[in-house]
């Protein structure tokens, strides 16, 4: 039986009626995110050419309303099903789409994947597994459940994943005890896998586990669910173990039937490489496997300071006098990068940054008892955070003085830490020079030069300019390639990306500090 256009059509009105029944906050909680009709044509239409010559045994472990197996119907012909599974954990979803697609030989569980045992021989077992699972932060998780599935996923793969995995790696990794010999999947999942640390042992996983057939990423702009800020790709890949010179092939962009770019890597490359974004992204001229000096061998980079109480702990120069606050607890500090233009901060005779928007952080040492004695005017304004709750927010409440902040002193360079590229700013990232005694909140990067790099700044500061214009002039694909990117185009480096990126043209205009590099 071929579904008709009528099914497909009461499928989506379906899926359009349970989407309205949730506020937004349910569906982040629950992960739904419902696969459009022809992203699931599609993914099905690559697999034709992969598929064994077996009568298909289907799987969704995450059914919804049934996206794949609509489908699946809608590309093969009922002879060529032997049998289709789905599991759906959502009661009210289950039932709706079982009543749905009842006249069919689907087998619709109403159960929770995670918690249902594969079967134990390999005739029994998918031969094509499709799933678009389900979208759950590791924040969304309790303690029980991050151990009870890390658990599960070691049993099954022999990998334990990490703690900040969300739901969706283990979805995947727990499939693998369902997937017969040969068996194919292909999984629409957020990109974020080949970025973070915690999609590693994914990586791992698909370079040795797997023939890992062909990674496709949208482009990041193009988010494929409303409401979603995450960038999404498909991943293919056959349970069979790769031979040595297998080639995997990564597309980008576009559609998944015409990307806009293509090429294949090995899976020995692949196994060299920290991030996976940088092969589909990047120009093909830039080495996958660079040598060299990092920025991390010449500065120590730190994320700026978190208040836990921006609008607390930063103040304007009105506000300071407003409740007449001492000012040897007031140190300056920059203000968010979009409000301001230059990307070189002058300093006055104070070593306040010369900006239109000054601003103060608020920072105490001192007990409670002594201001209170002494500096009533704080007092009183830190009475007003107690009031607010500030006090009890979760960065204050474990300090050791809820009012006192992180030590961060300032730095002659700062770089922005996300961003979004457009037509007016050619690139996220902005590496901007401050001659001021201002630090910085955690909207930015701050590189602390290291060893003797700092003497050499203070000394000559010809060579720190040129460092900065160095820091400038790094292509927009190399910083990309070691950060990574979310849905709707927004860029982010962390410290330790950063520190990744290639500083060999700083070490040729130091020649001298080529020795504390090494």
């Amino acid at each position: 039986m071929i579904v008709n256009q009528t099914q497909e059509l009461a499928r989506i009105k379906l899926q359009n009626q349970l989407d309205a029944a949730k506020t937004q906050a349910e569906k982040n909680k629950l992960g739904q995110f419902a696969t459009p009709t022809e992203l699931a044509k599609d993914i099905l239409k690559y697999c034709i050419k992969f598929l064994p010559k077996d009568k298909i045994r289907f799987l969704d472990p995450a059914f919804g309303t049934g996206a794949f197996y609509s489908a699946l119907l809608n590309l093969f012909p009922i002879s060529e099903i032997d049998e289709a599974i789905g599991y759906e954990i959502d009661s009210h979803c289950g039932q709706e789409a079982s009543q749905l697609w009842n006249k069919t030989r689907l087998k619709l569980n109403i159960a929770d994947f995670t918690t249902c045992i594969p079967p134990e021989f390999d005739a029994a077992k998918a031969n094509l597994i499709i799933c678009n699972p389900p979208y759950i932060r590791h924040h969304h998780l309790t303690k029980y459940e991050k151990l009870r599935l890390q658990n599960l996923t070691k049993k099954i793969t022999g990998i334990k994943l990490s703690k900040l995995a969300g739901i969706y790696c283990h979805f995947l990794l727990l499939s693998h005890g369902w997937m017969a010999k040969n068996c194919l999947a292909a999984w629409l999942i957020p990109s974020g896998f080949m970025d973070v640390n915690y999609g590693q042992q994914i990586r791992d996983y698909l370079l040795t586990q797997v023939t890992l057939l062909r990674v496709h990423s949208f482009d990041p702009k193009d988010m494929q669910f409303k409401n979603v800020l995450v960038s999404s790709s498909v991943v293919w890949f056959r349970n069979k173990i790769p031979s040595d010179n297998h080639q995997v092939e990564f597309t980008y962009s576009g559609s998944l039937t015409k990307p806009n770019k293509s090429q294949f890597i090995s899976v020995k490359a692949l196994k060299n490489v920290n991030k996976w974004t940088n092969i589909s992204q990047l120009n093909s001229k830039i080495n996958i496997e660079r040598q060299g000096v990092k920025l991390s061998e010449l500065f120590t980079i730190k994320r700026g300071l978190a208040t836990g109480a921006n609008d607390f702990f930063i103040l304007t120069p009105e506000q300071i006098s407003k409740y007449k606050l001492p000012p040897e607890f007031l140190t300056p500090i920059l203000p968010s990068p979009r409000y301001f233009s230059v990307d070189e901060i002058e300093a006055d005779a104070l070593g306040n940054p010369i900006l239109e928007r000054q601003l103060f952080l608020l920072s105490c040492d001192i007990s409670k008892n002594e201001i209170q004695f002494q500096y009533p005017s704080l007092w009183e304004y830190l009475q007003m955070g107690i009031k607010k709750g500030i006090s009890n927010r979760y960065l204050c409440k474990h300090r050791r003085l809820w009012y006192q902040q992180e030590y961060r002193k300032s730095s002659a360079l700062v770089c922005t830490y996300m961003g979004r590229q457009n037509r007016l700013k050619k690139t996220p990232f902005r590496f901007i020079l401050n001659h001021s005694q201002a630090t910085a909140t955690n909207v930015y990067l701050i590189l602390y030069p290291k060893f003797e790099l700092e003497d050499i700044f203070n000394k000559k500061p010809n060579i720190l300019r040129k460092v900065w214009q160095i820091l400038n002039q790094i292509s927009l694909d190399i910083l990309i390639s070691e950060g990574r990117v979310y849905g709707g185009g927004l860029h982010k480096l962390e410290p330790r990306e950063l520190g990744n990126v290639p500083a060999d043209k700083i070490i040729e205009i130091i020649p001298s500090f080529k020795s504390f590099a090494q």
